[in-house]
């Protein structure tokens, strides 16, 4: 490698090789082992063999004995600008009006290569901004065909919605027909638009009708946060991976205008005993076992259409999302004396799928929609910076009451694995064995990897249980389940890591070229929500004052009438719609 001999693992890549030497050779397309396919052509090195110099993609070019490497050499640097500057050409170079503005791999290649000036111009195809549907927007106009929406929509995620339509020029990276996601089998995850360098995939977003609820003297503005939030909103603000914000946070919304600043914590903790319950029951025999969680919209939405068999195996629970929505706008409206036609319901969530399941139809209670806009974590940072609030400066301040109270099994539920710890521990309360030790530590469900299993002695009787996030991973174990194998009860997640993954988290300007970051991230966040949980005095929902209190002035017990009526739903089975142009 310029001259100097190096060794590289057998197996690997050139392009995994010049890093590793301190070349930061740049790329666009590839994402090791999801997407290594030369597309792009920005990772170009050249390479000698046989006395002959040749250029090469590094990224799917093997390392071998021998070979003769210049990763900066001047023909391979023009290349790649030039590479560069084509791809320019045909983009649509608005970058002030682009959501990805500072924060876009193309615009950052671009500057570290100094192109100042396209010394290639030319025709341009114009298409509409394909945006009908209430989670993802597809604009084809800033897509430069990397396709690695393709390769995670497949291989991370085994659903496979887009391929590449025509030829050339013409090509397009496109659900079949070029038809609307809501109109295929997307799960509306939103891990395509992670995955995207550029803004050519984004969420749907809701800034400008949360703010016009806010300016509205006639409107009552509640806002709820999920678990993931405190500790990844943080890294929009520069702050480290992981970093813990929930005093910021709520300071931050406070500031933002909103009337009320409740956690959904306190909504996961009610999910916990509401789903531990149900599950105990369906031992007795009500209901089908194995129970499958159902607090992660886009598994819900994978399982109705890939698996349909599976929707009655599904808890009937909301998600802890609508559960808040749904009790803020019954409990607390009455509790309050507040008009709940008059109250808007405000999510702000680690994933573009919320965004879908608030306007599911069947999430609405005494007619009125749970919740009524959702944000991502992506776009309560860019509110934020609107406001012009400085949120590495801000107090730490605490969420209002009574919705703001938490235990430490909420705060584990952003993670994989966490819905199951924390409803594992409240139903061997609920079981009443008390010859077993109390445990609230279940190591067995965490960490990333994408299916864990364990077995769990429950009133002694002996529990199988499973653990998957992704829903490639999902598909997995529920095959498993099909060929006959027993489990008791399931967690799944549709993103990998479960929420501190989900698909509106702070995107990773280089995620092509430091794709181990991701990983890091999502594990680091973890970590600090097991700390979270480690330091709160109380760890088991069912513990938790609020939640008895709801109880005790409205719900009744688990499972009531009317907890029935306010905190669970029912799922349908959808038809399945053609994903791909060639099958």
């Amino acid at each position: 490698m310029n001259g100097r001999e190096v060794e590289a693992p057998r197996g690997s890549n050139l392009l995994e090789a010049c890093r590793a030497q301190g070349y930061d050779v740049p790329s666009l397309c590839y994402l090791p082992g999801v997407h290594e396919a030369g597309i792009c052509r920005v990772c170009l090195v050249e390479v000698e063999t046989g006395g002959r110099r040749s250029l090469q993609a590094s990224c799917v070019y093997p390392v071998s004995a021998g070979i003769k490497v210049y990763p900066d050499s001047p023909r391979a640097r023009r290349a790649r600008k030039r590479v560069v500057e084509l791809l320019l050409s045909e983009h649509e170079v608005d970058c002030t009006n682009c959501v990805r503005n500072l924060n876009c791999e193309l615009q950052t290649l671009a500057d570290e290569m100094g192109i100042r000036k396209l010394r290639v111009t030319g025709e341009k195809r114009h298409y509409p901004v394909y945006d009908k549907n209430p989670f993802i927007v597809r604009d084809y106009n800033k897509c430069v065909k990397c396709r690695r929406c393709e390769a995670v929509c497949r291989n991370v995620q085994g659903v496979d919605v887009y391929a590449a339509r025509n030829r050339g020029f013409d090509t397009v990276i496109a659900p079949a027909f070029m038809k609307d996601l809501s109109e295929v089998d997307c799960i509306s995850c939103g891990q395509c638009v992670l995955a995207c360098p550029t803004g050519a995939l984004r969420e749907r977003e809701y800034i400008d009708e949360v703010w016009r609820a806010i300016e509205d003297p006639d409107k009552f503005v509640i806002v709820q946060t999920a678990p993931a939030i405190q500790v990844t909103l943080g890294e929009a603000f520069g702050l480290d991976p992981g970093a813990p914000v929930r005093g910021k946070l709520a300071a931050a919304l406070r500031r933002l205008g909103f009337d009320r600043v409740f956690t959904t914590e306190l909504a996961a903790d009610l999910t916990v005993v509401e789903e531990a319950n149900e599950l105990l029951a369906r031992l007795q025999g009500r209901g089908r076992l194995p129970l499958i969680s159902s607090c992660s919209p886009g598994w819900v939405k994978y399982c109705e259409h890939f698996y349909p068999e599976f929707v009655d195996n599904l808890s009937t629970c909301k998600s802890p999302m609508e559960m808040f929505g749904a009790l803020a706008k019954t409990y607390y409206a009455e509790k309050e004396g507040l008009d709940p036609g008059k109250m808007v319901v405000v999510g702000v969530m680690p994933c573009t799928a919320k965004k879908f399941e608030a306007a599911r139809p069947e999430l609405a209670t005494r007619g009125r929609r749970d919740v009524d806009y959702v944000l991502t974590t992506r776009e309560l940072a860019r509110m934020l910076r609107q406001a012009g609030i400085r949120f590495d400066q801000l107090p730490e301040e605490d969420f209002d009451q009574p919705l703001g109270t938490a235990t430490g099994a909420a705060a584990i539920f952003a993670a994989t694995g966490g819905v199951m710890e924390a409803a594992v521990r409240t139903a061997a309360a609920l079981a009443g064995d008390t010859k077993a030790p109390v445990k609230l530590e279940f190591k067995e469900f965490r960490g990333l990897k994408g299916i864990k299993e364990a077995r769990v002695k429950l009133a002694g009787r002996e529990l199988r249980l499973a653990v998957a996030s992704g829903t490639r991973n999902a598909r997995r174990l529920l095959e498993r389940i099909k060929s006959g194998e027993k489990f008791h009860f399931i967690e799944i997640m549709a993103c990998p890591g479960g929420c501190i993954g989900g698909g509106g988290q702070p995107v990773m300007g280089r995620l092509g070229r430091r794709e181990k970051e991701m990983v890091d991230r999502r594990m680091q966040r973890a970590k600090t929500l097991y700390k979270i949980d480690l330091n709160k005095d109380i760890r088991r929902a069912h513990e938790n004052p609020a939640v008895k209190q709801i109880y005790s002035e409205y719900l009744g017990n688990p499972l009531s009438e009317k907890a029935r009526e306010i905190l669970h739903t029912h799922y349908t089975p959808r038809k399945r719609a053609v994903n791909r142009w060639l099958h």
